[in-house]
């Protein structure tokens, strides 16, 4: 069955079993799902405290993998017993009402796993958890401040682009490691976030940051952040994700890009309290009379290149470079968003 099929099978399920009065408690209200494996049919299950369960039939001395116990999800071994059967389940509940939408698509892709794997559909479930694995896992390091305040500004970008493409977040490359944080078929962006009052200084790291693509453009957006306390004024990363999410058109990529640079849904709690604005947003392109060191400049000035993990200040706070026009930073948008059909 196609991945459509599925989604709507749950979402359907789900939302008939909420129409219904709760139970007691410890007891679910269930519905059979449209795929079978080896001991019975998968099942969707609502409990009394209105969280979502998916189950996964089992043989009675089937031991699960531990460690799944929240923030996020828990799984658990559940017998469950009607008039006419007896049959323990893995029992894998969404414990976060905001991740609701998340789960459904978790719970697609179990459905699509354990049908291509009907004899051990454990395993099934086992490969879909590892593969969202940094999506929901429990510890961490946070984000430091300045980590904080660099994401909220490649995000701010990415919000530009989702904007107008739901599937931009495919060129940001910056979680995979790449010298730009955006890249597209041929042209790239650059973002660098300052907190600091005064001035628009940009940390370059390396020779090929402000290289160019190949046969492309670069442009390099600067963005002058202030910190708030208030509980009113500003954005949070947070919130931030969330719209992002509403508006891209593959949620799970996004998340694991996010989970790549250090960011967790799970920990979304612990950074509400830092608050941005954005103060001044100027973009550049990168070309010749740019400030920089790259590999290109030195060796066309005779200077051999053996200088390796190169980290240096370029100062943008005069006039000169001279930042883009609103249209031309709305054309390299637009021409950035070409690489991401």
């Amino acid at each position: 069955m196609s991945e459509e099929t599925f989604r709507r099978a749950v979402e359907q399920s789900w939302a008939g079993l909420e129409a219904e009065a709760p139970t007691g408690n410890g007891r679910l209200r269930v519905a059979r799902l449209p795929v079978d494996v080896i001991h019975g049919s998968l099942t969707v299950g609502v409990d009394y405290e209105g969280r979502r369960h998916i189950l996964i039939p089992i043989p009675s001395d089937r031991r699960l993998r531990a460690g799944l116990d929240g923030p996020g999800l828990r799984l658990r071994k559940r017998p469950l017993e009607d008039e006419e059967t007896f049959q323990y389940y893995a029992d894998l509940s969404c414990l976060r009402d905001d991740l609701g939408d998340l789960f459904t698509e978790l719970c697609v892709d179990i459905m699509g796993a354990a049908e291509d794997l009907p004899q051990n559909p454990v395993k099934a479930l086992y490969r879909v958890l590892d593969r969202w694995r940094a999506l929901f896992r429990t510890q961490g390091t946070l984000l430091g401040p300045d980590q904080l305040a660099g994401l909220f500004g490649e995000l701010t970008v990415l919000h530009r682009l989702l904007e107008l493409e739901p599937s931009a977040h495919r060129l940001w490359s910056g979680p995979d490691g790449h010298r730009h944080d955006f890249s597209g078929a041929t042209d790239a962006v650059e973002v660098k976030t300052s907190t600091a009052d005064e001035g628009r200084r940009a940390r370059i790291h390396g020779l090929d940051q402000l290289e160019p693509p190949t046969g492309g453009t670069l442009s390099l957006v600067w963005l002058g952040l202030r910190r708030e306390t208030g509980p009113t004024v500003g954005e949070t990363v947070p919130s931030l994700v969330d719209q992002l999410l509403r508006l891209c058109d593959d949620e799970s990529a996004l998340l694991d890009s996010l989970a790549r640079v250090g960011y967790r849904v799970t920990d979304a709690d612990k950074y509400h309290d830092v608050r941005f604005v954005v103060r001044e947003e100027r973009w550049y392109r990168v070309g010749p009379g740019f400030p920089g060191l790259t590999a290109q400049t030195l060796t066309a000035a005779g200077v051999p290149v053996s200088v390796l993990d190169v980290s240096y200040t370029v100062d943008l706070s005069g006039s000169v470079p001279m930042a883009m026009e609103p249209s031309e930073a709305f054309r390299a948008v637009e021409n950035l968003l070409q690489g991401a059909a």
